[in-house]
């Protein structure tokens, strides 16, 4: 079973044509006559491409210009596929908060925060390895050497507290006990 979900809504026969056809295709495919009955089964889809006659605010829905040869609808589906991919998985959710890799923000409510590259390398290093150290924040995200004395990794956290405070109002995002840095 593919884990790739081809939704048409409302163009029975491009569906009629892609179903004769799916055993050769690296996804699945279903249709749906509206968008009232596609959004009670969508909820439980993680990698999915809609195609419709409009887009309908629908995310992940595309239109297709009309005609078009099979071969280049089928090219067109795959390319929307990786797009998709790719799209989900710069964007990673961290506790309330959704951070996308490629614009360097990170989200909550609607209200965005801008990062540098450091700090979202930081950020990134906090979240996959949970608590680190000073020592080790220096080494691996500022590449500095153990017998360096600085105050860089210090002096970017506080910086980057400042601003979640003032644009999230939230003041604990990262925090440090005797296990090392985390985030709340």
């Amino acid at each position: 079973m593919s884990s790739k979900n081809l939704i048409i809504l409302s163009s029975p026969f491009l569906f009629e044509i892609l179903k004769e056809i799916e055993e050769n295709l690296n996804f699945k495919i279903d249709h749906y006559k509206d968008q009232e009955s596609y959004l009670k089964d969508f909820l439980e889809l993680k990698n999915y491409l809609v195609i419709s006659d409009k887009t309908n605010n629908i995310k992940n829905c595309k239109t297709l210009s009309t005609p078009n040869k099979i071969d280049k609808i089928l090219e067109q589906i795959n390319i929307w596929f990786l797009s998709n991919k790719f799209s989900n998985q710069s964007h990673i959710k961290i506790g309330n908060y959704f951070l996308n890799l490629n614009s360097r923000q990170i989200i909550k409510d609607n209200n965005k925060l801008n990062l540098t590259e450091k700090e979202t390398e930081l950020i990134l290093f906090i979240v996959e390895n949970e608590f680190v150290t000073l020592k080790e924040l220096q080494r691996e995200v500022w590449k500095h050497t153990s017998e360096l004395e600085t105050h860089t990794v210090e002096t970017h956290i506080y910086r980057l507290r400042k601003k979640f405070l003032e644009k999230f109002k939230e003041d604990e995002f990262i925090k440090h006990d005797k296990r090392g840095y985390h985030l709340n």
